[in-house]
């Protein structure tokens, strides 16, 4: 059958690119006994709610604590609903229409506009990996005394620790991820233990209230809680547990995926929560206000009077970072491939990311040692947050179509509670971004810098205005039909030819018996011409061309036509030809003018001085003509 009357069932078959590919759908979810499909589906979250717990967070819930006591758990628990509605959202449209947030995007927006979406969530996945790379760093520092820049080497061949575990499956990964948390939630159970806080102080503190002082560590708590690539990254997660496409299977893997992210981002809330805990416990209680990890560090020893919570804090701290590393080196593949279709090797790709991340930490580390460390700190969270309403606003779109999701699109309820959240953190995150370009500014930034400055964020600012605009102006509109890639691209581009005209190159030698049998079996498939074609290239023929016509070439003649004799006896059009000249340069000559379809040559299998002796003739024909070329050994 003509492969070009396949083309629609082949199109109706074709699936798009998969997410995470080698570990998409490898997650068995069938299983009769209800606790065994629930736990098939819990994992993704866990590996996204190490991201609501890295050293980012660190630093303002430690400053809150300790600046306004028990006050500001509220916040915690407020940025917690906030991520538990988002990443729902980001599990659902995964599920549903089998598309990362990325992929989504690139069907979504046009070139330019994807493009642009790409480059600010790869700055942003930098900006993650370098809170996440300080992280390690002051683990290492503060368990070791390990010196920062030493410290900073360790974190680029940890690189290859991460993708020895990611190589083992995505279950076994899901599992260091758990050990991992287990280990930042048991490094501040033994600190809380320790601290022995009010907990009748901690329980007030989740009734709303603003404390004098208070509005910009409540921007930077809940403007560090949710991660732009957090996003991306559940939403291609999900895609790991094989699912069936039906309505069924689609409800039944968003509940239980809704059971997942509930649980994990609730350990995630109660680290963050620890944190700030344990400083108002701690430092609050002595009139100490912590600004940097490495404060809280020394200090813990000293309040407590005990060496095993400096140790379970530095050990929470340095699983954090080593957590959050790996998520976002996923995150990172996810949003190349999704957005580019650009896939690199993950140890390349790991490279890549780790030494942008790297190189301002060890310059920043250099120049201004530990205390820069911190500010540095700061600016990835404000990059963070110039990022995160490009992840949210086109979540929250696509999860509302109802030409995308079907019955599965957010309900009025659930549009207006996350329009809300959006536009919560989004106004949020640029009162920190303006708070602190204002701060530069006032800090004697140097012109050039305060203009480009404040021309990047109106540019970045105006294009999230024409993100929000697009959809609600256009209206609901089913994704583009994408350009199949891979095998299923190379099955569509198949067109049959039928060869009407086989050339068949003779040598005078054993292998003409395999090249005429060939070359026959074809053109009796084909019901084609066949051409019997030798080169004569003996000395007289290379001087002076087609006009000799001495003994040598009589007997090539003679030959071609006994040959020719028996093919057409068979049933077979031929007919032979007798150019003269170079071999190579003469079959390419012929096959172009005398529309020759497909060329059977043969070879001799010579290497290196054969080749020398000999010369070559199928390598500078393949080369230089556009049609097949069988070569017959």
């Amino acid at each position: 059958m003509d492969i070009k009357q396949n083309k629609t069932t082949q199109s109706e078959h074709h699936s798009q690119d998969k997410s995470l590919e080698e570990v998409h759908g490898t997650v068995e979810t069938q299983n009769p006994k209800l606790w065994k499909r629930i736990f098939a589906f819990a994992g993704p979250a866990y590996l996204v709610s190490v991201g609501y717990m890295d050293p980012g967070n660190w630093a303002t819930d430690l400053e809150g604590g300790s600046r306004f006591g028990y006050a500001l758990i509220w916040v915690i628990l407020m940025s917690n609903i906030m991520a538990v509605l988002l990443q729902t959202l980001a599990a659902r449209l995964g599920i549903v229409t089998g598309k990362d947030l990325a992929q989504a995007c690139r069907s979504e927006y046009s070139k330019w506009a994807s493009f642009a979406l790409w480059i600010l969530c790869e700055i942003a996945i930098a900006a993650c990996d370098l809170a996440e790379v300080l992280g390690t760093i002051l683990g290492l520092n503060l368990l070791f005394g390990l010196p920062l820049l030493w410290g900073a080497l360790v974190t680029l061949f940890d690189t290859f620790l991460l993708l020895a575990i990611q190589k083992l499956g995505i279950r076994k990964m899901e599992a260091f991820i758990l050990s991992l948390i287990s280990v930042i939630a048991g490094g501040f159970i033994v600190n809380l233990f320790l601290a022995k806080p009010d907990w009748g102080m901690a329980a007030a503190g989740l009734a709303p209230s603003l404390p004098v002082g208070s509005l910009y560590i409540i921007l930077g708590i809940i403007g560090a809680t949710v991660m732009p690539h957090n996003l991306y990254l559940h939403s291609s997660l999900v895609q790991t547990r094989r699912v069936s496409r039906t309505i069924d299977s689609k409800s039944e893997a968003c509940k239980y995926n809704f059971f997942d992210s509930v649980i994990a981002l609730n350990a995630a809330f109660f680290v963050n929560a620890a944190i700030l805990v344990l400083a108002a416990a701690v430092f609050y209680r002595h009139g100490i206000v912590v600004t940097e990890i490495q404060q809280a560090h020394k200090l813990l020893e000293q309040l407590l009077g005990t060496h095993a919570a400096p140790i379970a804090f530095g050990l929470a701290l340095l699983a954090a970072g080593q957590s959050s590393t790996l998520t976002g080196t996923l995150a990172g593949q996810i949003v190349m491939e999704g957005f580019v279709r650009i896939r690199l090797r993950p140890y390349l790709r790991r490279l890549i990311t780790r030494s942008i991340a790297l190189l301002p930490a060890v310059a920043v580390i250099w120049i201004s040692g530990d205390k820069g460390t911190y500010k540095l700190l700061i600016l990835s969270q404000v990059i963070l947050s110039l990022q995160l309403p490009f992840a949210i606003v086109p979540l929250v779109h696509f999860t509302s179509d109802k030409l995308k999701m079907g019955s599965f699109a957010s309900r009025l309820w659930v549009k207006v509670l996350a329009w809300i959240t959006s536009v919560i953190i989004i106004l949020l995150n640029g009162k920190l971004v303006y708070d602190q370009i204002m701060a530069w500014i006032a800090g004697g930034a140097p012109l050039l810098v305060s203009i480009l400055t404040i021309g990047s964020a109106a540019a970045i600012s105006l294009f999230l205005v024409y993100i929000i605009l697009l959809p609600l102006i256009r209206g609901e509109k089913s994704w583009k039909e994408e350009k199949p890639t891979g095998a299923v691209a190379i099955i569509e581009g198949i067109e049959t030819h039928r060869s009407k005209h086989i050339a068949a190159a003779l040598g005078r030698d054993d292998s003409d018996a395999a090249i005429v049998s060939r070359a026959l079996s074809l053109a009796k498939a084909e019901r084609a011409l066949l051409t019997l074609i030798h080169v004569v290239d003996s000395a007289p023929a290379l001087v002076y061309s087609s006009d000799v016509y001495d003994e040598h070439t009589r007997d090539d003649e003679q030959y071609l036509l006994e040959i020719a004799a028996e093919v057409r006896a068979s049933g077979v059009a031929v007919e032979i030809a007798l150019p003269h000249g170079d071999p190579s340069k003469e079959l390419v000559t012929f096959a172009e003018s005398h529309g020759v379809d497909m060329l059977v040559m043969g070879s001799h299998g010579h290497r290196l001085l054969g080749d020398l002796l000999w010369g070559q003739t199928v390598d500078p024909v393949r080369h230089r003509v556009a049609i097949p070329v069988l070569v017959v050994r």
